[in-house]
């Protein structure tokens, strides 16, 4: 990484699959991936994702055809991950907990014809019931068993294989070992590393139908190269990282699996989220780099069996993909000793823009300092070619390698999105203090217009984050006669903790103004999440609305 005398940042012009050839090459007997307690060395992975990329273009696969990627954390996906960036190939990933519906729809959209994914009953099946409603041509199918160690392979094939999908002796499925064996060596491909799309990212389903984000070698590679410069202190091949977060999702694409090849870390794989087994592999490895949303931490923070284990491994650990709730931050930094520092980020920003000091010298509430070779600027609310002052606040706006090429087909949402072709409007609302520092306030659509004044709904929430007995919190807009909107709240406890509505009024008073102050505050045992463990709004909205439609109704 190179910088100019005017401080701006180069990157190298490399593809992605370059990192995997350079510590390949140069840390072949160092562990690449843990999985259920199997290791694969970088050297076995650098070979299985030659020979991957040789049986894809023997299926005929070429530059540009976009493959789908239907699997949870397994060496499988980044098998193909770095096959399919090899040969041209533009990776779609798709979320192994979709309905069958939203599979057909981004199969179609993205014109993927062939889908990787396990012999699971759970993701086959749908991913199967897709391929014969004619969306998908082929499957490729990869075997739980073979990824799992003895004697652990053997109790799969005795005890799950009920759980297990019979794969039909046809054209159209394709066994992994079958697969490789059609491999013979790699016809070289020449990629443009700035121009080629590397990734097709899926965004904006909770908001309404989903964009694909056409993100480059470029964008990855340079966002990689931004988050080992933050980091500082990574030492390549020395590092472990603990891979829960979903790779599917680009956020622990980028931080967890890319920047783990970039530094040649052993990345401990969890096919999905279960606290005891997260505890007992980091007992066991001794992680020292960890990614995860607030959600995650909130869990940790929560559970009595936090305090039987020792996490003082972890030097690194980030968060991302939500607000994270100062509370949550601090509560974690007292059990586990790790300072826990808040990023941000976008799937149009491959996806990290800014992010707190990794040296604990970052401020609470604050999404942190801009990213090496990243621009930031807030415009004015009405009238959006206007930059407000330092301060004050605005639309944050970002300027970087890493900011997207456009969406998937939708010149027009483009367009609305990114300015100039460069310049990515977020959608968010924040402001810039002195020390460079970012603090986001809330979203725009997600913004309550009270009696004419702005509240935004993350203040509130942070808020009620103060209160002990609060786990997690939604606000969102109710209709008000008087004020137009006001705000809600949707809480949930924590576990063997008591608090009226009334009470947190009271514990409010002190925080926030009466304008901002909840018009009501519903309990829940459970609130709604997204597929990756982020709290969603939409639910609740869709909830408030319907009783809206129905009082007018009955009016």
């Amino acid at each position: 990484m190179m910088t100019d005398r005017k401080g701006q940042v180069e990157f190298p012009i490399r593809t992605i699959d370059s990192y995997l050839d350079d510590t390949v090459k140069n840390y072949a007997h160092r562990p690449a991936i843990y999985f259920m307690g199997k290791s694969t060395s970088y050297g076995e992975l650098g070979d299985l994702v030659e020979r991957s990329a040789g049986a894809l273009q023997a299926m005929g696969v070429k530059k540009g055809d976009r493959i789908g990627l239907c699997l949870p954390n397994t060496p499988y996906y980044t098998i193909f991950y770095f096959a399919i960036m090899k040969i041209g190939g533009t990776v779609v990933n798709f979320n192994p907990l979709y309905v069958e519906r939203e599979l057909a729809f981004q199969a179609r959209d993205s014109g993927a014809r062939i889908m990787v994914t396990m012999d699971v009953s759970v993701i086959y099946d749908r991913v199967e019931a897709v391929r014969q409603e004619g969306a998908l041509d082929n499957i490729i199918v990869c075997p739980m068993a073979d990824i799992l160690p003895q004697p652990k392979k053997l109790l799969f094939q005795l005890f799950k294989q009920k759980d297990v999908s019979d794969i039909p002796a046809d054209k159209a499925h394709i066994r992994f070992n079958d697969f490789l064996a059609k491999s013979k060596g790699i016809t070289p491909v020449e990629i443009e590393p700035k121009q080629d799309v590397a990734i097709l990212q899926y965004t904006g389903g909770t908001t309404g139908v989903p964009k694909g984000a056409m993100l480059t070698h470029y964008n990855i590679t340079s966002n990689m190269e931004m988050l080992e410069s933050h980091y500082g202190g990574l030492k390549r091949g020395y590092e472990k990282t603990l891979c829960v977060l979903p790779f599917f999702h680009v956020f622990a694409m980028t931080v967890l699996q890319n920047l783990s090849i970039l530094g040649a870390a052993e990345m401990l794989l969890m096919p999905r989220f279960d606290l005891k087994e997260l505890l007992d592999l980091a007992a066991k490895k001794k992680p020292t780099l960890f990614a995860a949303v607030p959600t995650l931490y909130t869990a940790i923070n929560n559970s009595e069996l936090t305090r039987k284990y020792d996490l003082t491994s972890i030097r690194y650990c980030m968060s991302g993909g939500a607000p994270l709730p100062v509370e949550v931050k601090q509560k974690f930094e007292a059990l586990t000793g790790c300072v826990l520092v808040e990023g941000y980020g976008l799937t149009e920003s491959s996806p990290v823009a800014s992010a707190n000091p990794m040296d604990g010298t970052g401020k609470d509430g604050s999404i942190g300092l801009v990213m090496p070779g990243t621009t930031v600027e807030f415009r004015d609310l009405e009238d959006l070619d206007k930059t407000v002052e330092r301060g004050e606040k605005g639309e944050l706006c970002i300027t970087g390698p890493q900011v997207m090429k456009g969406y998937w087909n939708r010149p027009d949402e483009t367009a609305k999105t990114l300015e100039d072709g460069r310049v990515l409007h977020t959608g968010d609302v924040g402001y810039m203090d002195d020390d460079g520092f970012i603090f986001l306030v809330d979203r725009i659509k997600d913004l309550i217009i009270c009696s004419g004044y702005n509240v935004y709904p993350r203040v509130i929430e942070e808020a009620l984050y103060q209160h002990e007995a609060v786990a997690e919190v939604i606000v969102i807009a109710i209709p008000d006669q008087y004020r137009g909107q006001a705000p809600k709240a949707f809480v949930k406890l924590k576990d063997g903790q008591s608090v009226t509505a009334e009470q947190l009024k009271d514990f409010l008073k002190g925080h926030i103004s009466k304008i901002e102050m909840p018009k009501a505050i519903e309990f829940r045992d459970e609130l709604p999440k997204t597929m990756v463990g982020k709290l969603s709004k939409k639910e609740l909205v869709e909830e408030e609305a319907a009783k809206t439609r129905s009082t007018e109704y009955a009016n």
